[in-house]
């Protein structure tokens, strides 16, 4: 379970219990060490003579992480070990060469790179935040969530610290429907649309798996983690019956052939979310489960459209993307977003509804940027098969359908190593939301729902900059 502290104030601070979970699965090492044995041998024969054979000296290494500390030195090095500090390619540049191992740079897919493969394996085995200590050296810039960057520009230093423990930042969102306004009679009690929430602490819960690696037992895995998080897991209901499957971080997800399950379910959820529009299928859903959100799963839309489910009751929707956040059309789920959230902006009723959205979000920075761009909450789904050791893009094949993408789960993936694994995922983006928030200055993640001020495009920054200049052709 999360743990919880009191402090003296009455906060509860919500915090997930990590522990080590190594790989099952050997990932290919960073970097290939290529020692030229011959050059080795005589740089080995010369020290020995140097120093009038002082074996100590002699057999001193390098390289301070151990890549050349094996039984035999550098004539089998350890690349698994390698940082990449080049200190041994610098001063033995004559038999020493460090390069990237191409197999490491194969993993993924077009969209879902290496270098988010990377960077989740290293958050799964302990739920230890990525942090380059010589500084980040990749490009600042891109295309999708590359191209837009978070300000930091107002840090308020006690908030700043919420991560550390002494300042608390809510990271705690409501899902649900919320009038604008409360009608109350002669008496003061309220009465016709009443707020209909729940509340869960984190911004982000994990999505029903595709159907190429859905199978009972990863369906248990992500029920036991959601639970153990206090958090929430969406799964098709027939699954959620076949397992037996119980308690309210559950989320049904029910198709319009499947109403008459939603009456056998063995707990009442909390949430329920219906695959496409079907007005029998939500007559059935308020009938058989009234104290129950009704959540709408339809692929992202234009504003115009949410409003014409709204007219029937609707005001949870959860938006969908591929996975790797594109539409049919072409757009990205940034723009997609941005649509949707601004479509109820401009009618002035956004706080009447509650916008979830799943796809193309792999990284630990792409929640907060979905949340500016106008989600109350967002759903995971590749970086948990990621976390579990998945591989993608097996046979040439790029996961992008939503329902048959492709993946391969490690087939000895012991249920508790699986739980650990996404537990330690959950709580490395945690903490990296917490650093988001508190680097702006935010005491909780509710205020930056729609917070565009907090948000800077490169394309719109190099235009401000450099239009007008020779040579320079940006959009």
């Amino acid at each position: 379970m999360p743990h919880s502290s009191s402090t003296p104030n009455g906060y509860h601070r919500y915090h997930i219990e990590t522990q080590e979970a190594l790989d099952v699965r050997p990932w290919p090492d960073r970097f290939k060490v290529r020692v030229g044995k011959p050059g080795l041998a005589i740089h080995l024969l010369t020290e020995f003579i140097r120093n009038k054979a002082d074996m100590e000296v002699v057999l001193s290494r390098p390289c301070m992480y151990g890549v050349y500390s094996g039984p035999v030195g550098g004539f089998w090095p350890r690349p698994e070990k390698c940082v990449a500090c080049l200190r041994c390619m610098i001063e033995y540049a004559h038999f020493v060469q460090i390069s990237p191992n191409p197999k490491r740079c194969q993993l993924g897919d077009s969209y879902f790179n290496w270098k988010y493969v990377e960077a989740i394996i290293y958050e799964a085995e302990a739920g230890r935040i990525p942090v380059k200590g010589a500084g980040y050296r990749g490009e600042f810039g891109g295309e999708g969530w590359d191209g837009m960057w978070t300000d930091m520009s107002e840090i308020v230093r006690p908030t700043r610290d919420g991560i550390h423990g002494r300042e608390y930042i809510s990271t705690s969102v409501d899902i649900g429907a919320k009038p604008l306004y409360l009608s109350l009679d002669e008496t003061g009690q309220p009465y016709g649309e009443l707020p209909q929430v729940i509340n869960v602490p984190l911004p982000f819960f994990f999505d029903v798996p595709p159907e190429a690696v859905a199978s009972s037992k990863l369906n248990k895995i992500l029920a036991q983690t959601a639970e153990d998080i206090a958090n929430l897991v969406v799964l098709p209901i027939k699954d959620i019956l076949y397992d037996n499957l119980r308690g309210p971080h559950l989320v049904p997800l029910v198709t319009p052939d499947e109403a008459e399950q939603v009456r056998i379910l063995p707990s009442r959820p909390r949430i329920i979310e219906m695959d496409g529009w079907s007005e029998a299928l939500y007559r059935e859903i308020r009938t058989s489960l009234p104290g129950t959100l009704v959540c709408l799963r339809i692929p992202f839309t234009a504003g115009e459209a949410l409003l014409r489910y709204a007219e029937s009751g609707v005001r949870s929707f959860h938006l969908t993307a591929n996975y790797h956040g594109g539409s049919p059309e072409g757009a990205f789920v940034f723009d997609l977003i941005r649509a949707a959230h601004k479509t109820l902006v401009e009618i002035h009723r956004r706080d009447e509804f509650t916008l979830l959205g799943s796809g193309g979000i792999i990284a630990a920075e792409h929640i907060p940027k979905a949340i500016i761009a106008g989600l109350d909450a967002v759903a995971l789904d590749t970086p948990l098969l990621i976390a579990l050791d998945g591989q993608l893009g097996q046979g040439n094949k790029e996961l992008v359908d939503r329902h048959n993408g492709h993946c391969r789960l490690p087939v000895d993936m012991p249920p508790a190593w699986a739980v650990q694994r996404l537990k330690n995922l959950a709580a490395a983006w945690h903490g990296q939301l917490l650093e988001v928030l508190g680097a702006m200055g935010l005491r909780e993640v509710r205020r930056l729902r729609g917070e565009m001020g907090r948000a800077l495009f490169e394309k719109e920054l190099e235009r401000e900059a450099f239009a007008g200049i020779e040579g320079y052709h940006g959009a």
